[in-house]
């Protein structure tokens, strides 16, 4: 394995940089509590991700999608509200949870500081199923600097289709061997892995919650695999 001919670093976002568990628990227990109910808030974050990730893997493979993450994340927030004896919340409660917070979520407290050093050496993209405004407004939120947002949204092919993968190449004007992505889930990591691209397993062993992780061994045959993003840059030869 040869890391040099590396010259972007291209990120899975919504989990990896951002702890959406966090955001979306805090904010439906905050709504239930306005509504006197009690629920598992912790599980149903974890399930409205779930529904989330379900409606979007592999969009646009058949037809051009209808409907982006923002979207996905409205319905599946009123399918569990439906579920869960909150059916009667308003139409601005609701958006206050898949807009509002969704648009303000929090990164993981090791990437801001991380980001810059990276991209003194390469360039560092968000590439991601999540909108074009989700993440320009969390890299708002956060302070981060993009070299570049590349949704799946703009190509209308989603990951985990093949064709995700090579226009992230493509558009960096790029082999796909030059890219390193970066991800804390299998899934994605594999299929980058599968159209040429080095893969890099980064442990976010919070992301769900108490529950864990679906996935949280990384497979063997990735290219790097750390513990937090300073050991990334680390192993990248950028010092933090």
């Amino acid at each position: 394995m040869s890391l040099s001919e590396i010259k972007a670093l291209t990120f899975d976002t919504g989990g990896t940089i951002l702890d959406w568990h966090t955001g979306f628990r805090t904010a439906m227990a905050e709504l239930g509590a306005k509504y006197g109910v009690d629920k598992n808030w912790a599980a149903l974050a974890n399930e409205l991700r779930r529904r989330s990730l379900k409606k979007m893997l592999n969009l646009g493979e058949k037809s051009p999608p209808t409907y982006n993450m923002d979207d996905s994340h409205r319905l599946s927030l009123d399918e569990i509200l439906t579920e869960n004896e909150l059916g009667a919340t308003t139409a601005e409660e609701r958006q206050n949870i898949w807009w509002n917070r969704v648009h303000s979520l929090r990164c993981w407290p090791d990437f801001p500081n991380t980001l810059p050093r990276l991209s003194e050496k390469y360039i560092c993209a968000s590439f991601t199923l999540l909108s074009v405004r989700i993440i320009v407004d969390t890299a708002r939120a956060n302070g981060l600097k993009w070299d570049a947002v590349l949704s799946c949204e703009i190509y209308g092919k989603y990951k985990l289709l093949p064709e995700a993968y090579m226009t992230t190449a493509k558009l960096l004007n790029l082999q796909p061997s030059q890219c390193l992505m970066v991800a804390c889930h299998n899934f994605d990591l594999d299929a980058a892995k599968n159209v040429g691209f080095k893969t890099a397993f980064v442990r976010r062993p919070d992301e769900w919650g108490q529950e864990g992780p679906p996935d949280p061994n990384p497979n063997p045959h990735h290219d790097i695999i750390v513990d937090d993003f300073p050991s990334l840059a680390n192993h990248l030869g950028v010092s933090t």
